[in-house]
């Protein structure tokens, strides 16, 4: 099947992780059909980490009220409606002008499947397991293996589909001059010098159940600055709170990037860690994309599924729980990250940063 001079279509608004998941499927793409446009639509909070990215043509950035939060009342649910409503009309006046001749429903939900409904005509590919009545949107259904496989091992397989088999040099994420020039600056305003290994660490994730605890943090931090290894505290600016209690409760001074640097500053940043330490978050998959090595504490969620791929890695997690990868966001007792120790975590961010040396 011959993509070049077509126009494809990949829906995958959303989280940061899918986003990075997807990647290597438009890159696989244009570097097998360099003639082929890709268009996008992304949550506009993501935007920034296409923009650039040779790979993408058109970015379709939308902005909808997220109701994930079970929380979330009734005006959030009508709020994220009107929003849904207004994007459905704009992405439809748009493709009336520029249809696409594929699109790829890597989402698999409802609304992604409303998403692509708004192209006239075309080609429609979701996957055959997906829920909320996507499958019912798709012209054809791609079935993903009934045993563990990883995401992006499920998303590489509209790449297949398409006659281009993923090659190494797919796995990357762009960062230009101007993010490594932010990246730096920061570094020199903390104080930190070029020769000083970097811990790059994302303590927060958005299920309660998938976070370590501060006091843990704390003594990691501390520990690790007593071997010469520089923690750098990083997130996004709502995790504030969360990142000075870490710090208050430090011997040493901390280092905290959240919020002042960007998306791409901070993709750019974590290439030059010697080793990224985090839970199950999108930022643990940026990391494994730009080949940073990763420590990675898992509890809820499968790293066979969600893990860092195709990166040096230790997957740090209570193996003897019955309850391990119950895939719940919230947990009375929180045992799988409650047996995770300081010391084990160390051990594992040492180990990572002496075998890199090494290679």
């Amino acid at each position: 099947m011959d993509m070049n001079n077509k126009r494809i279509l990949i829906i995958k608004q959303s989280s940061l992780g899918d986003i990075v998941h997807t990647l290597p499927v438009a890159h696989a793409l244009k570097r097998c059909y360099p003639s082929c446009a890709i268009g996008w639509i992304v949550q506009e909070g993501y935007a920034s980490l296409l923009a650039g990215d040779p790979a993408v043509d058109v970015i379709h950035p939308v902005r909808i009220p997220s109701t994930s939060d079970p929380n979330a009342s009734w005006l959030d649910y009508v709020r994220a409606l009107t929003a849904m409503v207004r994007q459905l009309r704009q992405l439809r006046a748009f493709f009336r002008k520029a249809p696409y001749d594929l699109v790829l429903d890597l989402h698999a939900s409802f609304r992604s499947g409303l998403f692509a409904l708004m192209n006239p005509g075309g080609q429609r590919i979701g996957f055959a397991d997906a829920k909320e009545l996507n499958t019912l949107f798709q012209h054809q259904l791609l079935p993903r293996s009934t045993t563990s496989v990883h995401a992006v091992d499920g998303n590489l397989l509209f790449a297949d589909f398409l006659g281009c088999e993923a090659h190494a040099e797919d796995f990357h994420l762009r960062t230009s001059r101007a993010d490594e020039e932010q990246a730096d600056r920061f570094l020199r305003n903390a104080g930190i010098e070029a020769t000083v290994p970097l811990a790059y660490m994302n303590p927060l994730a958005r299920w309660e159940s998938k976070c370590w605890f501060a006091s843990r943090w704390s003594a990691l931090c501390d520990r690790l600055m007593d071997t010469g290894i520089q923690p750098i505290l990083a997130g996004g600016p709502s995790d504030q709170p969360y990142l000075d209690e870490i710090a208050a409760r430090m011997v040493r001074p901390a280092v905290i990037a959240a919020g002042r640097l960007d998306l791409n500053a901070s993709v750019a940043l974590m290439k030059k860690a010697a080793v990224y330490v985090g839970v199950d978050t999108g930022p643990l998959h940026m990391a494994a994309m730009v080949g940073t090595p990763v420590v990675a504490l898992f509890g809820p969620t499968h790293p066979e599924r969600v893990g860092p791929y195709r990166v040096q890695s230790t997957v740090v997690r209570d193996e003897g729980l019955d309850c391990l990868c119950c895939r719940k966001r919230t947990c009375a007792h929180m045992r799988c990250m409650e047996n995770i120790s300081v010391a084990t975590v160390q051990q594992a961010i040492l180990a990572t940063i002496r075998n890199r040396g090494q290679q």
